[in-house]
């Protein structure tokens, strides 16, 4: 009823966006945008396809593939019943095991393995601070159906070639080996024993994951928790051969690479499907949150989610986390700038300056037209410091006199010492080139 009086009385309060969830604006979007060509460029590079999953998928997916005992589906996720037909449904927290279940869904992996990414939005409901928000995103790589270390090696150093394309120097590698099921199992019941000895250390959450989810002791940031966890068996000296043959082959390529990386053996990641392979790219610039990616192998997940066996490894990144590293570290992000400002002194000139705008840019010219405001087009001195400020490396005057001549002014905006031209308005084809190189 109040909102309804508000209408009519035409006083509507201000509605902004929801906690934690950013809008992206002018010129930020443009480094989001150099950002995600970046990406695609070099996903083309390495045979990577796209894919789109759907936003909100069937909650039991996310159960099921990260697990019932992890914070994501613990505290996080952005669940709900759909009040069309009672499904239990979510806001997808990640995007591997919507690509998983894509991948069953449609038998993607009938003909072989499948290399792919994405670029998309998660969300997770969590208290807001930097580096961490309810909606964020993410770039993805999931490659599926390949079994062995050369495509874990080849995930890792893709991050690497992408890191050194955005400039970042500041960012270093660390790995852990989580062997498979039955290893994990040895280890578990070694660390319950040991964890069940030191009950009394144990914080509220350890004792509530001690029998649950014992592995997610070791990633806990508690420090009155640190000495007894550093303590804690080792999963390394459970794995088998076959487990430890797998690790080995991989750090024999990144050695080869030249790629540095420490075998950290407290990592273990928040999602139960990872297994053998794990590991993040990590910095000490951005706090807290020091991870910037993470990823790793989950060959038992597509089983998880109702498919045939099949392998898999993934890493996923925040776009946000990687554009604040970028920005801390004073690396350049370009923006982009029109080739051309068209200055069009009076509205007369408007219809051919239009027509050249448009031959202009289907010739490949970012070309910015001046917009007249609401009772007039302005002087042409404010329109050249318009044209300046555009960024424009050339302005295009459309002047009475060179109309009338079927001309138009070129006027180099960036070399002082250049000279004003005119070019025939008939041969604009002939001579937009130029406006590319000037």
């Amino acid at each position: 009823m109040a909102e309804s009086i508000q209408a009519v009385k035409g006083t509507h309060p201000p509605l902004v966006a929801v906690k934690g969830m950013n809008d992206i604006l002018p010129p930020d979007s443009a480094r989001w945008d150099w950002f995600e060509d970046t990406v695609r460029a070099l996903m083309r590079r390495y045979g990577y396809l796209g894919i789109r999953t759907p936003i909100v998928e069937p909650t039991p997916l996310f159960v099921r593939g990260l697990g019932q005992v992890t914070d994501i589906v613990e505290k996080e996720m952005y669940s709900f019943t759909d009040s069309l037909n009672g499904d239990a449904l979510t806001l997808r927290p990640e995007g591997t095991a919507g690509v998983v279940r894509a991948a069953v869904e449609h038998s993607m992996l009938y003909d072989g393995g499948k290399r792919l990414y994405y670029i998309g939005p998660m969300f997770r409901h969590e208290r807001p601070q930097r580096g961490r928000y309810r909606q964020f995103h993410q770039v993805g790589v999931e490659a599926l159906g390949f079994a062995g270390p050369d495509v874990d090696a080849e995930v890792i150093l893709m991050c690497r070639t992408l890191w050194r394309e955005l400039g970042l120097t500041d960012v270093r590698l660390d790995l852990n080996c989580l062997g498979r099921s039955d290893e994990r199992a040895a280890h578990r019941a070694a660390l319950i024993a040991h964890f069940e000895a030191h009950r009394e250390l144990l914080d509220a959450q350890a004792q509530a994951r001690l029998h649950t989810n014992p592995l997610r002791i070791l990633d806990t940031k508690n420090p009155g928790m640190q000495a007894l966890v550093e303590a804690a068996p080792r999963l390394m000296d459970y794995l088998g051969e076959a487990s430890l043959r797998h690790f080995d082959a991989l750090r024999a390529v990144l050695d080869a690479a030249g790629q540095p990386y420490r075998v950290n053996h407290r990592l273990v990641r928040g999602m139960d499907y990872y297994g053998l392979t794990v590991f993040e790219w990590v910095t000490d610039r951005l706090g807290a949150q020091g991870t910037v990616c993470g990823g790793g192998r989950y060959d038992g997940l597509a089983e998880l989610v109702g498919g045939k066996a099949a392998p898999g490894i993934g890493w996923g990144l925040g776009i946000e986390r990687v554009l604040d590293l970028l920005a801390q570290g004073g690396v350049p992000t370009p923006l982009p700038r029109p080739d051309v400002y068209a200055v069009v002194p009076a509205p007369e000139a408007l219809p051919v300056a239009m027509q050249v705008a448009e031959a202009l840019r289907a010739a490949g010219i970012a070309v910015l037209m001046h917009a007249a405001g609401k009772d007039a087009w302005g002087s042409m001195k404010a329109q050249f410091k318009k044209a300046d400020g555009s960024g424009a490396r050339t302005a295009l005057i459309f002047g009475a006199e060179e109309l009338s001549r079927g001309l138009v002014a070129l006027k180099p905006l960036r070399d002082a010492g250049a000279a004003q031209t005119t070019r025939a308005i008939a041969d604009v084809a002939a001579w937009a080139h130029e406006l590319r190189t000037a």
